[in-house]
């Protein structure tokens, strides 16, 4: 439609600077040998159309092939699993307490970590200068601090990774014509959150390396924290979603009165889901995993006494750690509800065997995300089942969007 538009407004434009600005050159007629200018006018007007013919031409819309549209979508998916080993990596990174261990950030220069004992020694004393090294890493050695290095330098380099992996297939598939017109903004969007995750992540490292509060242990905001972890999760959906829409053939499904709630039930669960990992990163920043470390109740209270204590109270929700946790408890064990209730109703409609299985899946898998949320509280927060709780966490949300996009409307 915009493409006939710019022709026509082309001819138009054309049209009126031939007929109107320009006096026409007479020619002289065949049949009668004296000048006419009717025959000029109509050979500008055959030119004309040649013009607007090749204008048109080159700006009609050509069709994606059908292997070019799926390949598309497997590059998507892949680079939606590298995002998922960035989001491992970098729980690990801070469980582990690398993720300070690297005071300076370079793009380039970054990429290469020391070699030498004389360089790991220079970089060791340049850690030294920091909170982190003062006030929780005093008695380190240089062979530990290696390996907080490397795991930090890992998480970098792996993002760095994830965007040569990107930029380059999108640049190729766009010059090759297999990316749409609809889909070009979106690659763009995908590609501007994957650089706005890398400045996110540096922003969020350069918290914990200012001085921290007398009262206070040198660690990274957890609102930087949240901001980092959740568009991560972000990228991911977004590109989970075009991938599924290239790589998967539509169903369709057969209308009921029940379908339009499942429906939205559905997409009610996925933002649940999603709501449920951020607060987890809220937990994560303020070590709220170790203030009570029993279920189901805290303390032996329902609803533990110090959970308003901040003023004003909204800092309790982000600041304070014993109200993030209950909150997460209550987030999770609401998430856990939804997808049980949601799966019960889509025992009472007709669906394909494809929606049915995720629904299994994604009842399977809050179950087992509820199981590693409990036993990581109870054991104290081991570096294992923590990780297996915040990859379970993107499984679930995973398996989420791949119901919701197994139910979406298929346009006629």
């Amino acid at each position: 439609m915009f493409c006939r538009q710019l022709s026509n407004l082309l001819y138009n434009q054309i049209k009126c600077q031939v007929l109107r600005n320009k006096p026409p050159r007479t020619v002289l007629s065949y049949s009668t040998g004296f000048p006419c200018v009717k025959h000029a006018v109509f050979q500008r007007k055959s030119r004309l159309n040649t013009f607007v013919s090749f204008i048109r031409h080159t700006t009609t819309k050509k069709a994606v092939p059908a292997r070019g549209e799926k390949i598309v979508g497997w590059w998507l998916l892949g680079s939606c699993g590298m995002v998922a080993g960035a989001v491992v990596l970098g729980g690990v990174t801070r469980l582990t307490e690398s993720g300070l261990s690297m005071t300076n950030w370079h793009l380039i220069k970054g990429m290469k970590p020391p070699r030498s004992e004389e360089e790991w020694q220079q970089e060791f004393e340049r850690y030294k200068q920091f909170p982190e090294y003062k006030y929780v890493h005093r008695e380190i050695t240089l062979k530990e601090f290696k390996f907080i290095f490397l795991m930090e330098w890992g998480h970098r380099m792996w993002g760095r990774t994830i965007g040569i992996a990107y930029i380059l297939p999108a640049i190729y598939f766009w010059r090759k014509g297999w990316i749409s017109k609809a889909l070009k903004p979106k690659i763009l969007l995908f590609g501007s959150l994957l650089v706005f995750q890398g400045l996110l992540g540096w922003y969020m490292v350069k918290s914990g390396l200012d001085e921290p509060a007398k009262t206070d242990m040198p660690h990274v905001s957890q609102y930087r924290l949240a901001s980092h972890l959740g568009s991560a999760f972000l990228l991911y959906a977004l590109m989970f979603w075009q991938g599924l829409s290239h790589v998967l053939k539509p169903i369709q499904i057969t209308e009921s009165k029940l379908l339009p709630v499942v429906r939205r039930f559905a997409h009610g669960t996925v933002g649940l889901v999603f709501a449920t990992a951020l607060s987890g990163a809220f937990v994560a920043g303020l070590d709220a995993g170790l203030v009570y470390n029993s279920f189901p109740k805290m303390a032996n209270r329902w609803i533990p006494q110090d959970i308003l204590t901040f003023d004003p109270k909204w800092k309790n929700f982000f600041e304070n750690s014993t109200t993030v946790q209950f909150d997460h408890r209550l987030l999770g064990i609401t998430s856990a509800l939804a997808v049980v209730s949601l799966w019960a109703l889509t025992r009472r409609i007709p669906l394909p065997k494809r929606a049915n299985l995720a629904a299994n899946c994604m009842l399977g898998m809050v179950a087992l995300q509820v199981t590693l949320g409990i036993c990581t509280l109870l054991y104290y927060v081991p570096t294992s089942l923590a990780a297996s709780h915040q990859f379970g966490s993107l499984s679930l949300l995973t398996i989420a969007l791949w119901f919701s996009h197994e139910l979406r409307r298929i346009p006629k």
